[in-house]
This record gives structure tokens, sequence and C-alpha cells, in this order.
């Protein structure tokens, strides 16, 4: 077996086990964009303005990685304040079971990995054109500029105006900054920079009903809040990511980034003792100014030894994580009875802030781990990390408190190969995770939740079916607290959320024309309640769904040379929406059609793409807390002319 090149190193350390070559160059080919045909499994992808999969930045296995602090950059750590940009991103994806074999540190909640778009060496750049039928438009350049032999500089800038079904809008605009420098053999050092701003953004409804029923369906594309409950922020993310490999065996990776969310402005629109009827209480809530700055990253180092069919790979990292958010200080108005519809008119008053909160956690984790790789028998990882953890709170009036933490954190798969295109795998990894914020209707909202001990058991099989045609299915059981409202309307730890669940996965080109990527996910979330909490707590966790499926084609067609149908179908089960289980969302399906039409334009490579969603306008609510509801979109057009020069 010949020895890895640092290339193939840089694959393995991204821990991306499907990689054996180096990180792709995808800074201008926007007209190629396709999540269908590039997804590697249906647990969950995106690229440029398409996303698919059963899992999402949001919801994994019926938890959030995002929220527990399980993202990543090329591989490596990073604490988001706001998401990454497409702008320096080329694709993310979500990580879980058998996808996730190999990365070290495996996190219980999944991983969602942003790759990140690298300048070509040539000149180039992508223009997309897109809209919808609600009136939204949008413009977005990104591309290369070659500086020299060994610089490369990317670009982009987007400006939106955007059309909400539930009537409001806004308008926002980003630019961001990427080079590629490669000083000399095995070393690539990649700064980014991006800033985004959003503005003249109206306070969208959240639907609190009355009783144990769900609201009526307001209709679409009335806004009835008040117009001047306008959002507005900006959001950075800077960061550097940087490689070397000193000798063909080892390699040094950085990454190093520090994202910002400020929130200058920032409104719920909240309409309470919501009746059958429609009418309702309005309450506008509005909160002082709020800056939520991280600054995080890791250093690992990596070490390859290659013995005949076997490959050992060993990581040693460090993890660094400096995160501040600010929190509390409202005011509210109540502007009385009202009626969904029903417009808004009173003047904006004048509202006096208090003293904000202020949260601060530090953690420091120093981390080892293996990934070991015997060709045609199977691969064995694991990895055992250790936090130095301490989260100090200020509220107003009240002296800081500290809360310390030193545990050990471990993970270890096991896979193998009975026959060639057969793996089976089993895994098991404890975390310390984030829980997120409070929702908008509690006492203490926005305010950080605790952060957890979290654990996951898993185990599956992978099989290559034909060609390129590969089938994963696998069962897990995973473990963490869970959170409802207090007697106070405090929302506060209350039990304990045991996720047991089995999902599958099959992707690849069926025949020569014929791509599909679906997958699903059966689940039976339960909640062990603590002896001490008090109220109904039902048996079934809020916002997790018994099941959820989700099929997607494309079907390269033989009728016109370029053009392309595709097709998606999604179907998700009954989910609790209170927490005594007094009130579920039924359940929802969804179809989708589009196409899309790959031709010249002015000689350049370009791609129409269309799509019409949610064919059978199958509206509905989805949760943002227990009780609190916020409208589903109906049917919808939307579509992007790109244009590769």
């Amino acid at each position: 077996m010949a020895r890895p090149t640092p290339a193939t190193l840089i694959a393995l350390a991204c821990a991306a086990t499907t990689i054996t070559a180096p990180l792709p160059a995808h800074a201008q080919d926007r007209t190629s964009d396709n999540a269908v045909t590039q997804a590697e499994d249906a647990f969950g992808f995106s690229v440029g303005r398409e996303s698919i999969g059963i899992y999402s930045a949001n919801s994994a296995r019926g938890f959030s990685p995002t929220a527990a602090g399980n993202v990543r950059i090329d591989g490596l750590y990073f604490d988001p304040q706001y998401s990454l940009s497409s702008i320096v991103s080329d694709t993310s994806s979500i990580k879980v079971g058998l996808s996730a074999q190999g990365y070290p540190f495996a996190a219980p909640s999944g991983i969602v990995d942003y790759t990140l778009r690298r300048p070509e060496d040539h000149p180039g750049a992508s223009i997309v054109l897109n809209g919808d039928a609600y009136g939204s438009g949008g413009l977005e350049i990104d591309g290369s500029l070659p500086i020299s032999a060994n610089l490369s500089l990317g670009y982009g800038l987007t400006v939106n105006h955007v059309e909400f079904p539930d009537g409001t809008n806004n308008w926002n605009h980003a630019q961001g900054l990427i080079l590629r420098w490669r000083p000399a053999p095995g070393v690539e050092i990649t700064p980014f920079w991006t800033i985004s701003n959003d503005y003249n953004d109206e306070a969208g409804p959240f639907y609190v009903p009355g009783g144990k029923f769900l609201p009526p369906q307001p209709k679409v594309r009335r806004f009835d809040g008040p117009e001047w409950a306008d959002f507005r922020y900006t959001a950075a993310n800077h960061g550097v990511v940087a490689s070397v490999a000193p000798a063909r065996d080892w390699l040094i990776r950085l990454g190093a980034f520090r994202s910002v969310f400020d929130q200058q402005a920032n409104w719920t629109n909240l309409l309470l003792n919501l009746q059958p009827d429609g009418t309702a209480d309005r309450l506008i809530i509005a909160d002082p100014r709020a800056k939520n700055v991280s600054v995080s990253g890791e250093l690992r180092v990596t070490h390859s030894i290659a013995e005949g069919p076997r490959l050992h790979v060993f990581h040693a990292s460090l993890r660094e994580r400096d995160a501040r958010r600010m929190f509390g200080g409202s005011d509210e108005v109540d502007l009385g009875p009202t009626r969904i519809g029903q417009p808004v008119t009173a003047p904006k008053p004048v509202f006096t802030f208090s003293e904000q909160g202020h949260d601060r956690v530090k953690q420091t984790t120093f981390g080892f781990a293996y990934d070991g790789r015997w060709r045609d028998v199977g691969e064995l990882s694991f990895g055992l990390s250790r936090a130095d953890y301490a989260k100090t709170t200020a509220l107003p009036g009240i002296a800081p408190v500290t809360a310390r933490s030193h545990p050990w954190l471990y993970n270890g798969t096991l896979a193998v190969s009975p026959i060639k295109a057969i793996s089976l795998y089993a895994g098991y990894s404890r975390g310390l995770e984030e829980s997120g914020l409070a929702p908008p209707n509690a006492a203490n909202r926005n305010q950080p939740l605790p952060t957890i001990l979290t654990e996951q058991k898993d185990a599956g099989i992978r099989w290559l079916v034909t060609g390129n045609v590969k089938a994963v299915a696998g069962l897990f059981d995973l473990r963490r607290p869970y959170f409802s409202f207090d007697t106070a309307n405090r929302y506060t730890q209350t039990g304990t959320t045991r996720s047991q669940g089995a999902e599958f996965s099959v992707s690849g080109n069926l025949t020569k024309r014929l791509g599909v990527v679906t997958g699903g996910y059966l689940l039976r979330p339960r909640v062990e309640r603590d002896a001490a909490a008090v109220g109904t707590i039902g048996q079934r966790p809020v916002g997790l769904p018994g099941h959820l499926f989700n099929l997607n084609l494309n079907w390269r067609t033989p009728l016109l040379e370029g053009l392309s149908l595709d097709a998606a179908v999604f179907h998700r089960g009954t989910v609790a929406a209170t927490t005594d289980n007094l009130v579920t969302l039924p359940p929802r399906a969804q179809l989708n059609l589009g196409g899309r039409y790959g031709f010249k334009l002015g000689g350049h490579p370009a791609t129409l793409r269309l799509q019409a969603g949610n064919i059978f306008d199958n509206k509905g609510f989805g949760t943002a807390g227990p009780g609190i509801y916020a409208a589903n979109s109906g049917r919808y057009l939307t579509g992007y002319l790109a244009v590769d020069v």
C-alpha cells in the first residue's frame, strides 16, 4: 500500500471518509449546483440555493447539532453565532451514524460540516438571479481572481429583497472575501471574511391559543402586525483555515474563527389567548440591542502509519471557545384585543429597557483520536477528550455565578466488512453540548439554557447495492435533558428525553438518467420526568415527529439535451405541540416538482431552474416552543438563472 500523500491526509483529517483527493475548488461553478446528484446520502446536504435530506443543521435525530455546538468548518471546530454564508461555503452536510465514521471526536447530536469554497487558479465568476411568485428578487455574484501562481482571491456579493408567506418582507445583503495561498509545497492558508446585514424585516406573528386547540389558519401574504416592529441585525464570520504537511506522513491543521451576531433591533409579535374565531390579545415585546460574540477554533496534529493494507491515523487536538452573549432587558406593550388579519394602526410607543444579563463561556478541550482502516476488512476509531469548561452568568442585581465542569468525553466506532459490498457498524459517544435558548413566549425568553452531558448509541449497516447506489440503515438511542415550562412560565429542565429510532438512506443512480436520494426515520421519543418537576408533562417531547420520510428524484430527460426534471416527496408524522401532549400537529405531506435546463448564454454555461413547492397547498403550523405556533408556507413558485462567466 502506497504511503498517503499530504492531500489524502488533509481529506482524512477533515474526516470525510469518501474523499481521497485534495479538497475541491468550486469558486465559480454555480450552474452545476444540484443537491440530488451531489449528495452522498439522504441525511442532509446543501449546495448553493438547494438543500435536501431528512436532517438539517437544526434537527438531527430529534435534536439540533447547531444548538448543541457540533459545527465544523473543513472538519475543524467552529462555534457559530450566525451560520456560515454560502459566499465562502461550498457545501454543508450532516454527519450521523456511519457517515460520521472516522470523524475525530464524534458528537451525540450529529455534526454539521461546512466545506470552504476555495478560489480557482483561473479567473471566472458566477452570476445568479433569483425570484419567486411572492415578489422576492435577488442577485448573487461570486468568483475567483488569481493574483499570482500561488495566491488566488475569491469574492462574493448577494443583494436580496424577500417577501415571506406571512406578509412580512426584508432587505438583506452580504459580502465576503476568501484567499487561497500556497506559499510552499504541502502548505495552504485560507483566510476568509464575511458580513451580512438584514433590515426592514417585520416581526411575523406567533400564535398562542387560549385553549387546547390549534390556531385558525391565517391567510397567506396578509401581515397584520405593526409596521414599526422591524428587525435589524449585522452578522459576521471571519477566520482562517491552514494546513502544513512538514513530512509525508504528518499534517498540522489550524482553524481559528470569530463569529458575531449584533442584533440592533429585535421584536416578538405574540397573539395571546387566541380563540378559534381568530380573536386574540396582541402583545409586542421589544428587546434592547444584544451582541453575541464567539472566538473558537482547533489545532490538530495528524500522523499516519501505513503498513500494507492497513492505515493508522492518529490525531492530537486542542479546541478553544470563548463565547459572550447578552439577553433580557426587554420591554413590552399590550396593543389590546385584535383579530387575525386585522391591521395594527397603533403608533410606535416609547420603550424603556432594563439592565441586561450577560453570559460568558470559556472552554478548552484537549483530545486524542485514532482512526484505523484495514482494506476490505473494516475500520476502528475512538476518541478521548477532557474539557475544561467554565460558564459565568451575570443577572441584574445578582453577583455573577460561575459553573465549572471538567468532564471526560469519549467516543468509539467499529465497522467490519464481512463481504466487500457490506459494512456493519456500531458506535457510542458522550459529549458536552449546549441546549439552545428559551422560546419567545417564556418568562426567561432568549436566555441561554444550561450546558449538558449527552450520550448516544447507534449501530447499522451500509450496503453497496450496485454501481454507485448505496443503502444505509441504522438504529440509534440518544439521551439528553428535557426542557419545558414551570409554574412561573420559565423554560427550564423538567426531565430527560430518550430518543430511540431507526433511519435509512438510499442514494445513487438507478439508471443512467435517473438519480435518487431517499431516506427517513422512525422515532420513539419519550420524556422521563424529574421527580421535582411540577405540572402535567406528557410522555412525548414537544416538536419531535414520530416519523419523517423524504424522496428526491432527478431525471435527465432524453427529450431535450440539458433538460432534467425533479420531484421531492415529504411526509412527517404527528408532533406533540404542548408539554401535556393534549394538542398535536397532524401529519403533513408535501410534493415539490421542478426542473432545470442547462444551455449556453452568450457562449457561457447557464442553468435555468424552476420549482413549484407544496403543490397541494398543505399549510398547517410548526411549533416554536410548547404551545406557540408559526404558520407554514403554502404553495409557492421559485426560480433562478445561473451563468458561469
